[in-house]
């Protein structure tokens, strides 16, 4: 083996990272309730829908990477820089700050809810706990740079799939009826309101804003060695399809085996519609360990996710608004909409509920722009995506804004 040869494997290896702690938001407690709850109530009916969601994820997340690499900004920093009025700015940036804020109410709450299934430990102890780790891991980031960021974050990605797929092994699912979830179709009204769901919780706008920057942030002032930019970026964007297709493949793997959980073990149980009825479900038919396992996991998600989310907020900020606030303080303050509906006693499987459904207005806002700037040659020249790739992506986002239009709808119809 060559010198150059013995290098090679490490380095790319090296490149890969920033996919996987964008992956966390697909692996957050909102995703953690609505497969749970699609597994148990229609079998494996919605199998295809979390398929669909992550095929439609991985494009998404790699234009979105894409951005980052040959721009060296943010998807936020170049929607700014093309906003000529400031008002039109400031409004731009407050529905992406309350999609962000939507998105740390459901983490937190995740991560209080598991700590009180784990330990007793109150709801709004729970959620300060929550606020508290996830400060910590900001300051590793802050103070550390993106690279140990990265480790912690995929440490507790591989927490959190052990917590989530051990019981399929324990309680294994019917390969055919899983075979037969692949085929699309719905049960009514309640099974399509569950797609939405699914799709609005795996496809959300802060992982979009934060791959981007994620990617800018470890790749900027990195120089390869020296090597020239037109190869140095080929070289990234090939590392980052692998490091895309790995994050992917493990939260959607993840993903389903949430379903499948649910539909093998649970069906037609009442109460796994919220994440302490899956707990208690899943006590009484796997037993207590397997329970404990999947709080575990919900924990770390709870952890993590709420981490990526601050530091997705942060850049939006900066990216609009051209303000940057101290990544702990800015953590601090958006920790108070999610401890204030823990303090009040609100019910958090509602306040889930809620924060999917304010995702859901943010789609279009952080899809429409990374499709349509991705495809333009002043913006990535060269790199620019092909007609097929931005019909793909104009189709998904069309799809996407129209379920989750759907989703809307029949949240507050009748």
């Amino acid at each position: 083996m060559t010198p150059a040869t013995g290098t090679a494997a490490p380095r790319s290896a090296w490149l890969l990272g920033p996919a996987l702690v964008a992956g966390v938001a697909y692996l957050d407690p909102g995703n953690v309730a609505t497969n749970m709850s699609a597994g148990a109530r229609f079998g494996y009916l919605l199998v295809w829908v979390v398929v669909l969601g992550n095929a439609m994820a991985w494009l998404i997340q790699y234009l979105s990477a894409k951005l980052g690499v040959v721009t060296d900004r943010s998807l936020a920093e170049t929607i700014g820089a093309r906003i000529r009025s400031p008002w039109a700015r400031r409004a731009y940036w407050a529905q992406a700050e309350l999609v962000a804020m939507a998105t740390d109410v459901a983490e937190v709450i995740g991560g209080a809810v598991a700590l009180w299934l784990l330990f007793d430990v109150p709801l709004l102890a729970g959620g300060l706990i929550t606020g508290a780790v996830s400060m910590a891991l900001l300051a590793i980031q802050s103070r550390r740079g993106a690279r140990p960021f990265e480790t912690v974050i995929i440490g507790l990605m591989a927490i959190i799939a052990v917590g989530f797929t051990v019981g399929v092994f324990v309680g294994p699912p019917d390969g055919p009826s899983v075979l037969a979830g692949l085929v699309p179709r719905f049960e009514g009204a309640d099974s399509v309101l569950l797609a939405a769901s699914i799709l609005g919780a795996t496809v959300m706008p802060h992982a979009i804003y934060a791959h981007s920057a994620l990617a800018r942030d470890r790749f900027a002032r990195d120089d390869l060695g020296g090597t020239p930019r037109p190869a140095r970026i080929r070289r990234l964007l090939r590392a980052t399809r692998w490091d895309v297709t790995i994050a992917l493949a493990i939260a959607g793997t993840v993903n389903l085996a949430i379903l499948l959980l649910g539909a093998a073990n649970l069906p037609g149980v009442p109460g796994t519609d919220s994440l302490e009825g899956a707990h208690a479900a899943l006590a009484d038919s796997l037993g207590p360990a397997i329970a404990t396992l999947f709080a575990v996991g919900l924990l770390a998600s709870g952890l993590a996710s709420t981490s990526v989310g601050a530091y997705a907020g942060s850049e939006i900020m900066q990216g609009l608004l051209h303000v940057r606030i101290p990544l702990l303080a800015r953590r601090g303050i958006t920790l108070v909409p999610a401890l204030g509906i823990l303090a009040i006693g609100y019910d958090p499987t509602t306040a889930l509920i809620l924060s999917q459904v304010v995702l859901s207005f943010g789609i279009p806002f952080a899809l429409v722009p990374l499709v349509v700037i991705t495809a333009q040659r002043r913006t990535l020249g060269g790199h620019r995506n092909r007609w097929w790739t931005t019909g793909l992506g104009a189709l998904f986002s069309a799809f996407l804004i129209a379920l989750n239009g759907v989703l809307l709808w029949l949240t507050f119809t009748p």
